[in-house]
């Protein structure tokens, strides 16, 4: 974050967000500058969606068996839209870098190459929709302890381990959640 700003890192929703939907949420911000940030959730499994099932939907036909990974519920915009994290070593156009080894594509070719051997991301998870926030917005709610932020890391972006990510995140902060409460102060 030298340059004041949150891409690459992870947010971490503090209990007694107000909004339910960012309850208990991880976020990956994949973008962010002086205008606006946005971000993918990381640990909200869309229920009885797994990724398979989602491409057979969209009519991409695999040539290899997947794993039945389970889509994300990304966030609450544009929930009909589908984002790819991925490992870079996915080569597709266009790709937003994230993270170091991450970036993020959103189109059908990134979708095809999952289903296949050539070219095929060797780590990805695919999201429905994403958070969005406008110019200011997302500093505003740090600086009001609505999230935590820490640096991202493989298995909490990737792993499949979907309900302890939150905790593993706040440990990597060594916070440990049992003690944290609804209501943030100021000293």
């Amino acid at each position: 974050m030298d340059d004041g700003f949150f891409s690459g890192q992870f947010l971490i929703a503090m209990p007694g967000i107000s909004d339910p939907r960012f309850q208990r949420a991880l976020i990956l911000i994949c973008a962010h500058d002086a205008e606006h940030a946005m971000g993918l959730a990381v640990n909200h499994p869309v229920e009885g969606l797994t990724v398979p099932d989602l491409l057979e939907r969209l009519e991409v036909t695999s040539t290899i068996e997947l794993p039945p990974d389970l889509v994300l519920l990304g966030g609450p915009v544009e929930r009909d839209r589908g984002f790819v994290l991925h490992s870079t070593d996915y080569e597709g156009e266009p790709t937003l870098p994230v993270a170091p080894g991450v970036a993020l594509t959103a189109t059908r070719e990134v979708l095809e190459a999952m289903a296949s051997h050539n070219g095929a991301p060797s780590k990805s998870l695919l999201a429905l929709g994403y958070a969005g926030w406008g110019a200011g917005q997302l500093e505003e709610e740090i600086k009001a302890n609505v999230w935590l932020t820490c640096e991202a890391d493989d298995e909490l972006i990737f792993g499949l381990d979907h309900e302890t990510k939150w905790r593993r995140a706040l440990a990597k902060l060594g916070v440990d959640p049992d003690r944290l409460g609804a209501a943030a102060g100021r000293a």
